[in-house]
């Protein structure tokens, strides 16, 4: 018999467990905002984080992203750097593109300098979850 206890025999565990509600709900949102009827043109919705539902309209052009109140998308939270990203749509394409920030900029979950983006996405700037979204 060990003098372990439960917890400290876990912690040692290297098993990762998914919640397949919450994937399941994520999934959803990606595939709800791949294509929006009515729209044209690229835009970012806040699937979770900090003002979920929120979106923003991405026209030709660079869009920076960050803390800072003048950024075109205003992402105001500590984990996020004052300008920590831009995107840039040019014709049918959106690119993303870290600008040095502190805590990274992620595209479906792994770490990006800068890549292309297509609907249905997930970018995530600090606590903020956005979904690449396309016009129908």
């Amino acid at each position: 018999m060990s003098d372990e206890s439960a917890d400290e025999r876990h912690d040692d565990d290297p098993t990762e467990t998914i919640d397949p509600v919450a994937e399941s709900r994520s999934l959803r949102e990606r595939e709800a905002a791949a294509g929006i009827p009515g729209f044209s043109g690229f835009a970012l919705i806040v699937a979770s984080g900090p003002r979920r539902g929120l979106h923003w309209s991405l026209a030709e052009g660079s869009t920076t992203a960050g803390r800072d109140p003048n950024d075109g998308i205003f992402l105001d939270d500590v984990t996020v750097s004052r300008h920590h990203a831009v995107f840039e749509v040019v014709g049918d394409t959106m690119v993303v593109r870290d600008l040095g920030s502190t805590n990274g900029t992620y595209i479906n979950g792994v770490r990006a300098e800068e890549s292309d983006l297509q609907s249905g996405d997930e970018v995530i700037i600090g606590r903020f979850h956005l979904v690449v979204a396309r016009g129908a």
